[in-house]
């Protein structure tokens, strides 16, 4: 392999870690329907959550192109590369359910998705690259964290969508 194609996969996957934040901060709107929802005490305040979403897609980029670069297989590497596809869309749809459609409760249910297409990838790169697994605890913890904000905020503030 030459220089130029070690770091091809990494910035692949800066580019499209940069794409899927791009779509999910787009849809992600902390107007006067956000700020009116009654939040638990213990929610961090709304400036951390761009610096935490940053550093969870860097991670995850560095991890995407390890397991890509490290794959022992041309099959293997295509599972990186759709299991990263799904996770990123999963991880847009969630904004989009919270924030656009304005239905936490729904949000909830697909954040369970959005957490296991974290932990796939986790348990599949563990096998042959312990760090790019690694890198995605980050993420899979901050997911648990968010999906137990979404279930508070649902909790604090149901029913949504004139139910």
């Amino acid at each position: 392999m030459t220089r130029a194609s070690l770091w091809l996969p990494f910035l692949a996957a800066a580019a499209v870690a940069v794409v899927v934040a791009v779509l999910g901060s787009s849809m992600t709107d902390i107007g006067p329907w956000y700020q009116g929802l009654k939040k638990p005490a213990w929610q961090p305040p709304d400036w951390l959550f761009g610096p935490a979403w940053t550093l969870i897609f860097a991670c995850a980029a560095v991890s995407a192109a390890l397991a890509w670069r490290d794959a022992p297989t041309d099959e293997i590497r295509e599972w990186v590369i759709a299991l990263f596809a799904a996770n990123g869309t999963l991880n847009v749809l969630w904004s989009i359910l919270f924030f656009q459609v304005k239905r936490p409760d729904w949000a909830l249910v697909e954040v369970v998705f959005l957490w296991l297409s974290v932990l796939l990838p986790f348990l599949v790169f563990r096998r042959y690259s312990w760090r790019a697994a690694a890198l995605l605890i980050p993420y899979l913890a901050w997911v648990a964290f968010a999906a137990l904000l979404n279930w508070e905020i649902v909790q604090l503030n149901r029913p949504f969508g004139g139910a």
